[in-house]
């Protein structure tokens, strides 16, 4: 259990003293129940979430109320679209769901841009959030402008994988659709193709994914 006496061994990639202590004493734990959405479009963001555990996922929403993956905030990570948000008083653009049961502390908007100034690590810690959610983005707009639905799937698959550490997934074809961009029978016709070559095995509203499929995705470049 993550509590205001444990959370410094959940931030460790801070060493000021100082400001860790900052995030204790104004940080707020917050317990995120899988599936539940922790910013809305339209929203004013009020906070700063840095992730100590779980996993959230990230998405855009076009005006037809369809999703695109934009990117995972995995523990230690916040997410640099909420942080541009808060630095522009502008409404979110984006819907934020845990994707597994999350623990985040929720920094107050006001002392993110005071600790900014204040501490380097802090300004040091935001700059990087930037620079990584950043490289992530151009790789969702690559695989969006360049890659074929069969591939954007299987990288889909991978990340997923990697970001719940299983290999067997509790999704169904809608969602994977909505996350995607696309139409549920796409996904479902794909994922049959990969059934049929024994890369995975489709079960009730679960995909099983072979321990080797990232091997056999490079094995195809």
């Amino acid at each position: 259990m993550i509590t205001k006496e444990n959370l410094n061994s959940y931030l460790t990639f801070f060493s000021d003293s100082k400001l860790l202590a900052a995030l204790g004493n104004e940080g707020r734990i917050i317990e995120v129940k899988s599936g539940e959405a922790i910013i809305e479009p339209g929203q004013f963001i009020k906070m700063v979430p840095i992730l100590l555990s779980g996993s959230i996922k990230v998405l855009r929403l076009d005006e037809e109320g369809r999703e695109l993956l934009l990117y995972y905030i995995d523990p230690g990570e916040t997410c640099a679209l909420s942080l541009t948000c808060c630095s522009s008083y502008k409404p979110s653009e984006i819907r934020a769901v845990a994707e597994e049961d999350c623990v985040i502390l929720s920094v107050p908007v006001d002392k993110h841009e005071k600790w900014t100034e204040e501490f380097k690590q802090w300004k040091d810690y935001v700059t990087d959030s930037y620079r990584i959610k950043f490289q992530e983005l151009l790789k969702t707009l690559d695989a969006v402008a360049f890659k074929r639905m069969d591939e954007r799937l299987m990288r889909y698959l991978v990340t997923k994988m990697k970001q719940l550490k299983t290999n067997e997934l509790s999704t169904t074809h809608q969602e994977i659709a909505n996350e995607l961009g696309t139409s549920r029978e796409v996904i479902s016709r794909l994922l049959k193709q990969l059934e049929k070559k024994k890369w995975i095995e489709l079960g009730r509203n679960v995909i099983y994914i072979r321990d080797d499929f990232e091997e056999l995705i490079s094995q195809m470049n």
